[in-house]
């Protein structure tokens, strides 16, 4: 009688490899669209918060001190917020764009609203500039 020595089996063969590589491919394929849909989604919502805070701390400069910051490091000093928010779409807090009072409120500050400095449109189509 001869004697049957079975191998036992190391590691996967190259068609499971392959196969589980579809796979892990087949899923990173479904699920990066949305992932990079909420980054971006989680950008604007960032932008239009941080463009809230500003401005309603630019509102209480104004009640307290019955003129306009001259500049959005005002607000920092006079303490109605911590620091100059960073710009989620630029990832910079100094592409702030101030916006001057108009008629006669133009001579007490020169910020009277501010807009985003970044380029592009968020996914409504509006240009973040508009905000």
């Amino acid at each position: 009688m001869h004697r049957i020595f079975y191998r036992a089996r190391h590691g996967f063969t190259l068609i499971e490899l392959l196969v589980v590589l579809a796979v892990l491919a087949l899923l990173t394929g479904l699920i990066t669209p949305n992932y990079l849909d909420r980054v971006s989604q989680a950008r604007e919502v960032t932008l239009k918060t941080n463009l809230a805070g500003l401005r309603t701390a630019i509102d209480q400069f104004y009640r307290d001190k019955g003129r306009y910051p001259n500049e959005l490091a005002d607000l920092v000093e006079s303490r109605y917020i911590r620091e100059v928010p960073q710009d989620p779409v630029t990832e910079r807090s100094d592409t702030w764009i101030a916006v001057p009072p108009k008629g006669a409120a133009s001579a007490a500050g020169k910020v009277f609203d501010v807009k985003s400095g970044a380029t592009g449109q968020a996914k409504d189509g509006a240009s973040y500039s508009a905000w």
